[in-house]
């Protein structure tokens, strides 16, 4: 019999917490009551946001359906905003006699740009630029496309968060203002 507690994956000696089974048995829920949502998907929390680490292989299927599910779950979790993440791997690098290569994409700087991207879906990252303080500390600022302002803006403050948390960088995100067609000849 597949129950919800089969979706939350953890190592074998560490039970799940209370919070931890709430998200899993709404999961279940959502999958049992929508057919367009059946995935396996592994479940953390946070203590604002929801985080829910997705399969690497998965992300395509979700990104689909982004929209619908993360509205659908921040229903059954009212004030908590949803997020949802792939899982990537980092890999260190390869030693001075070795033959073997690191994939680009297993890179630190590559899983943080992918991290990056996942976490505002669905939204897009148009520029990026940092900020050196006096004080040698760096702030990346993220400038996303306006169109999916209404999705993601009260979200903000929690898309800093868990970056500040997952990749231990601090974060401002904006958005690009629209541009006027005011000058523009109509021919």
């Amino acid at each position: 019999m597949f129950t919800a507690v089969k979706k939350i994956q953890k190592a074998e000696d560490v039970d799940p917490s209370e919070f931890e089974e709430t998200v899993a048995q709404a999961m279940f829920d959502l999958e049992n009551t929508n057919d367009e949502l059946k995935s396996d998907i592994d479940i953390s929390g946070g203590r604002k946001a929801v985080v829910i680490h997705v399969p690497y292989r998965l992300r395509k299927a979700y990104r689909k359906i982004h929209v619908r599910l993360v509205r659908e779950l921040e229903k059954k979790f009212s004030g908590k905003d949803v997020i949802l993440i792939a899982t990537r791997k980092i890999l260190r690098p390869p030693k001075k006699g070795s033959a073997a290569k690191r994939p680009r994409s297993r890179t630190l700087t590559s899983v943080h740009e992918n991290i990056l991207e996942d976490l505002v879906q669905p939204a897009e990252v148009v520029g990026k630029r940092v900020r050196y303080c006096l004080d040698g500390s760096k702030v990346m600022k993220v400038f996303l496309d306006s169109k999916a302002r209404n999705d993601t803006e009260y979200k903000l403050e929690s898309f800093s968060g868990v970056y500040r948390k997952l990749c231990g960088k601090d974060v401002v995100f904006e958005y690009i203002p629209l541009p006027r067609l005011d000058g523009v000849l109509q021919l």
